[in-house]
């Protein structure tokens, strides 16, 4: 078979292609890429056992049709050295040998019978299927993905917990230490439904969907997820388990308010927290009428720093510790100029939440203090 196609579109496909390829694979085709060509329809096909991606473009002066893999690493390397130009392939049908010719040479390449590529996986008939703006599941993905754990003993938490419910989305994701809810209320379903997100997937949708300006419809069926959109296809496993109870755990009525400029506390505990102990990264809140001090020490090398904001507090004084890389992560994820903090005590969680946000939208996080020792 041949085709023709522009160098830099089926690069930028290949790119997205190869971060689901896995190196030592023990199933050596999934180094490969697919190739099928159909008419003038190139779709291009990665797995790594676990994910598949699908996509496809068009191609200009083809000729035959087929299937056969090559070498993933090999063609984006090759692919990304090349200014736009038009590329021809040319595929022998019995060796599967390729080559590829540009406005300045030719480039051999020995693939494999495509036939022998692993089937996406087929949903059932009785599989849910709900369609959503794209939008709202990348924004979804981008405030939740920075919390998912890494935990080999529960596995349940290595991944962004979806609820579909009948006024709402919710994701969630936790590492034990931190949460993150986003809702979005402008996505109803007639029958709730709840499933949860692998990472690696979530990450792949992430640099995926910002291209997309349409819908995404999603099925799943308790055990494979699959996320469709524009001419691309994504088909995951989805981890099994049941979710923490995450509504239990986040403090209600929390009588202290703090409101304060966003970027300002950002910068200040970035600068204060250059001081905390690298065992710790502990960083302290100390509040009192309409200002709060941020201050950390590390008593190894005597070092020290404190910094005073003005915000809006008319509560009870209260000092409250927290790990200074996840506060300023959290905050930074704040879409709105001023932020809150609503907090119980210094031995209980606090919830960090923008002071407004998009309509039909509500972001919620939650951060576990840290011991003061005073």
């Amino acid at each position: 078979m041949k085709f023709e196609v522009s160098s830099t579109q089926l690069f930028s496909q290949l790119q997205t292609l190869s971060r689901v390829i896995v190196p030592k694979q023990s199933l050596p085709i999934l180094e490969s890429i697919l190739f099928e060509l159909r008419e003038n329809v190139l779709t291009l096909t990665a797995s790594d056992g676990e994910i598949t991606i699908r996509t496809s473009l068009t191609v200009d002066a083809f000729e035959g049709e087929g299937k056969v893999a090559f070498g993933g690493k090999l063609l984006v390397d090759t692919l990304k050295e090349f200014s736009e130009q038009p590329l021809t392939f040319n595929i022998d049908d019995q060796n599967f040998k390729l080559i590829i010719t540009s406005e300045n040479g030719n480039y051999s390449f020995v693939g494999v019978n495509g036939n022998e590529y692993p089937e996406i996986m087929e949903m059932p008939a009785e599989s849910r299927e709900v369609q959503l703006p794209a939008h709202i599941l990348l924004d979804g993905i981008n405030q939740t993905i920075y919390c998912t754990a890494d935990d080999e003993l529960r596995p349940v938490m290595n991944g962004i917990n979806v609820d579909m419910l009948e006024d709402r989305i919710v994701l969630v994701a936790t590492d034990a230490h931190r949460l993150v809810r986003f809702s979005n209320m402008s996505i109803k379903t007639a029958e709730p439904v709840s499933f949860i997100l692998p990472k690696k997937p979530a990450n792949l949708l992430k640099n995926l969907l910002p291209k997309e300006d349409g819908d995404v419809m999603m099925r799943f069926d308790g055990k494979t997820l699959r996320f469709e959109f524009g001419r691309t296809l994504v088909v995951c496993r989805q981890i099994e388990g049941r979710f923490p109870n995450y509504n239990a755990v986040i403090p209600q009525n929390n009588q202290n308010k703090v409101i304060a400029d966003r970027q300002s506390l950002v910068n200040a505990c970035k600068r204060v927290a250059v001081f905390s102990s690298p065992g710790t990264g502990l960083i302290k809140l100390s509040i009192d009428e309409n200002r709060m001090k941020i201050s950390a020490q590390d008593i190894d090398f005597s070092t020290s720093a404190e910094e005073t904001l003005a915000c809006s507090y008319n509560g009870m004084p209260m000092a409250i510790g927290f790990k200074a890389p996840f506060l300023i992560e959290l905050l930074g994820a704040v879409s709105s100029n001023e932020v809150m903090f609503e907090l119980a005590d210094p031995a209980r969680a606090g919830l960090i939440l923008p002071t407004d946000s998009p309509e039909n939208e509500e972001t919620l996080m939650l951060l576990m203090p840290m011991l003061l020792n005073e």
